[in-house]
């Protein structure tokens, strides 16, 4: 017994030896990279001292007495909190995302270069104004200041993955901005359409495409039309599951004084995306006294503030979903497959050889551009043609000098002019200023083309179907001062059909801007309190129309059991509040996907309407092409002998919506709540692995939300998977004119993107709450409520 025990003993001290040892080795490299906010750096040829201020929730406030110092420090920053991300964001931009992933990310790596973000880079870098080349370069230097200091500490994913972190060049930075207009391309599914039209007959194929018919709400109303002119005169977007997802959605608007309690303008903006850790937005205040102090978000690898405000005016942006991209079907030579036919000749690919690395081991591969663009077939997986596009990311821009100019913007005619060349990221731009003028300018690459055929590839033998330039930037929409005292958009329609450009199709149902204008229509003056409100608003304009047409179809049958007679009478007592404790939320969303899945199933078939589905716009089109229907071709269940109507499809799909919840929640609506099944759980992209997850705490939640993807505050899930809420406000930004300390924001995780920092998702749960916290302005408050000071010094 005695040497039972002693090897007993001997067996528990082991064990306790190893997980010490364990804790702390877990520890230690849980707290890699994690930086001293406290402590003064030197910095390799600085000028001057840079001051810095964090407040409590980590924010910078960067003191520069010049630009070359102000730059270098951001670099330095951030670098500190967001190394990996940027990493991250590069290796996208290179096509080496296969290096530290593996195999998987080879063939996503070949399309990434053959965007060829690196050669535009290049040459907006070969025609920008030296201030702002010098700018990119001190940012630049910053960085590689980091990555000397930390070599060997560098933040736990580089530790994980098993790679150290490459030197930054200025050209990386503006090749970030070519994958936003990737990012935000419009028309890339619409290869996906022709398996539908093969599938179901023309009618039925035309119902499936945006009606603009049904697009009544417009960002530019037709009494601007004016004021279009005025501006015209004037002179002066398996990469969503890495965090990489820049914009997709977004609202913005701004009132003007009159309709301000504060007698100031006020503006609002909230830009929707994947919602992953680190979030994809960095806050910062950067300040040279007497000559720059501007404020808001940042994009990890870039220096300047992308949407936010300076002493004079604030900016937003929401995505105009311009179509900005084109397939073209290549007449290929039947002796030569490296020859396309063009206006009676043929010619010659260009064919780029390079070489991806995998987990050390070289794959030699290829790609072929041709005057349009790149070979895009295999990226389609389509194997019988030839694919190329042409997408606006290749057209001459230089966005980085947009926001350069943006940032120190002083008025109307600045911020017009600052962003003339912002073309190939098309973004509806929100502007109001202190001396109480609000405006809405679309900032955008509009090609001109012939567009005289349906949806689909266009022919690409002939020359018919070029780009014809781009609409000249004073003729694209705008709005300033308008009467009715205020300036909106939400992704919906830009303009109606008396406008002479096409700017583009796959707008956003006009759901949310129809919410937003009824908020800023039904308060004759409003203030922050009442902005914070509308962006965490629930509403739903979707389910009133849904409820209006489908609802009443249910009167006509009594055989209800028990349960659906309660849901019933849930949905006619609703105010269609998608908020966490609404049942009727519940029902409503099931409801919808049921009836689209009786709709449209049967016509497509498994496979098809499963990918339908994946493509979750079009699905969602699809339904709200019926619902302004008064006599729809998908009403029908093509499975059986008779022609269904409206009526019975909508009871068939609750029938199923009932017996599916009852099923998964239980008998008792009241057990329903929206909260109990629609969640989000923000994922780290390492996260995905659960032992690493348990260990270092990536990711965050589940948490319970409200929303959907209709709601102002939009929680965005797949099809039908509420519990996967991925998509939603990237942050909540409002710019109070009369007083910039009382401006407030939230992102949705934190400043720092090592898990092991108090500044990691401290602002998620203040996000998922709809608060927001202060952006202090003025110097004296941020030093008097700074909770640490930091010096870089010469």
């Amino acid at each position: 017994m005695k040497i039972l025990k002693k090897i007993l003993i001997v067996f528990l001290l082991v064990i306790a030896a190893v997980l010490i040892i364990a804790f702390i080795i877990t520890n230690k490299i849980s707290k890699r990279g994690l930086p001293d906010y406290s402590s003064d750096i030197q910095i390799e040829n600085l000028n001057d001292t840079v001051f810095v201020y964090r407040d409590s929730y980590g924010i910078p406030h960067i003191y520069a007495t010049n630009e070359q110092d102000l730059y270098k420090a951001t670099g330095y920053i951030l670098a500190q909190d967001r190394m990996w991300q940027m990493d991250l964001l590069r290796r996208v931009t290179l096509g080496r995302l296969s290096e530290i992933f593996g195999d998987d990310y080879i063939e996503i790596d070949v399309l990434l270069r053959s965007l060829r973000y690196s050669e535009k880079s290049y040459q907006i870098l070969k025609d920008s104004e030296q201030e702002i080349v010098e700018s990119l370069i001190a940012f630049s230097e910053g960085i590689n200041q980091y990555i000397r200091n930390y070599k060997g500490n560098y933040p736990l994913e580089f530790k994980i993955l098993g790679y150290e972190p490459e030197l930054w060049e200025p050209y990386q930075s503006l090749n970030l901005i070519g994958y936003m207009a990737w990012d935000l391309k419009a028309g890339w599914n619409e290869i996906f359409l022709e398996e539908i039209k093969k599938k179901v007959d023309s009618a039925r194929f035309i119902e499936l495409l945006p009606n603009m018919d049904f697009h009544k709400s417009v960002v530019y109303h037709q009494d601007s039309h004016g004021l279009m002119q005025y501006c015209k005169l004037k002179e002066l977007s398996k990469l969503g599951s890495l965090g990489v997802d820049i914009l997709f959605g977004s609202n913005n608007w701004a009132i003007s004084p009159v309709k301000s309690k504060t007698g100031a303008a006020l503006l609002a903006n909230d830009m929707h995306l994947e919602l992953n850790i680190p979030g994809i937005w960095y806050q910062i205040h950067q300040v040279i006294e007497g000559k720059l102090n501007v404020s808001g978000l940042i994009l990890p690898g870039q220096p300047l503030v992308i949407v936010g405000h300076n002493d004079s005016i604030a900016w937003g942006m929401t995505n105009t979903y311009a179509d900005n991209l084109d397939f073209y079907e290549e007449k290929i030579n039947p002796k030569n497959a490296k020859q396309y036919y063009l206006d009676g000749k043929w010619e010659t690919f260009k064919t780029h050889n390079v070489t991806i690395v995998s987990k050390g081991k070289e794959h030699k591969k290829e790609f072929l551009t041709n005057h349009r663009g790149p070979v895009v077939s295999s990226a389609k997986k389509i194997t019988d043609r030839v694919l190329t596009i042409h997408w606006l990311g290749d057209e001459k821009s230089n966005e980085i000098r947009s926001i350069y100019k943006v940032n120190r913007a002083n008025n109307w005619d600045d911020f017009i002019d600052a962003f003339a060349d912002f073309k190939s990221i098309s973004q509806n731009i929100v502007y109001a200023d202190r001396s109480g003028n609000i405006g809405m300018k679309t900032c955008a690459g509009v090609p001109i083309r012939k567009r005289d055929l349906p949806f689909g590839p266009l022919p690409g033998e002939t020359g018919e179907y070029e780009w014809q330039g781009l609409v000249p930037y004073k003729e694209l929409p705008c709005e300033f001062n308008p009467e009715r005292g205020y300036v909106s958009s939400a992704n919906n329609r830009t303009v109606d059909f008396a406008y002479p450009y096409h700017i583009g199709t796959w707008y956003s149902m006009p759901y949310r801007i129809d919410r937003i204008r009824e908020m800023l229509n039904s308060e004759d003056k409003t203030d922050v309190d009442y902005f914070m409100k509308m962006q965490n608003d629930f509403h739903s304009e979707f389910s009133k129309l849904f409820l209006q047409k489908a609802l009443p179809e249910l009167d006509t049958t009594v055989d209800w059991n028990k349960a659906e007679s309660k849901a019933i009478g849930l949905l006619k007592k609703w105010d269609y509040e998608m908020s966490t404790s609404s049942v009727a939320a519940t029902i409503c969303e099931a409801w919808a996907y049921y009836c689209i899945m009786n709709l449209f199933k049967d016509e497509m078939g498994e496979d098809l309407f499963f990918n339908f589905m994946k493509i979750s716009k079009l699905a969602k089109i699809g339904l709200f092409n019926v619902l302004n229907s008064n006599s729809s071709v998908w009403v029908d269940d093509i499975t059986t002998e008779k022609k269904e109507t409206f009526k019975e499809i909508a009871i068939t799909a609750f029938k199923q919506t009932i017996e599916n919840i009852s099923k998964n929640n239980g008998d008792d609506p009241e057990n329903w709540q929206w909260g109990n099944i629609h969640k989000i759980t923000l994922k780290h992209p390492i996260g995905k692995v659960d032992a690493l997850n348990k260990i270092f705490k990536l990711n965050r939640g589940p948490y319970s939300v409200g929303g959907s993807y209709h709601t102002v505050s939009p929680y965005s899930f797949p099809f039908f998977k509420p519990d996967e809420v991925h998509h939603g406000a990237s942050h909540r930004s409002i710019y109070d004119l009369s007083n910039w300390n009382n401006c407030v924001s939230v992102i949705p995780t934190g400043i720092s993107g090592v898990p092991s920092s108090n500044y990691y998702c401290n602002q998620t749960k203040m996000y998922i709450s709809g608060l927001y916290h202060i952006d202090l302005f003025s110097k004296d408050l941020v030093i008097q409520e700074a909770k640490t000071e930091m010096k870089f010094i010469p």
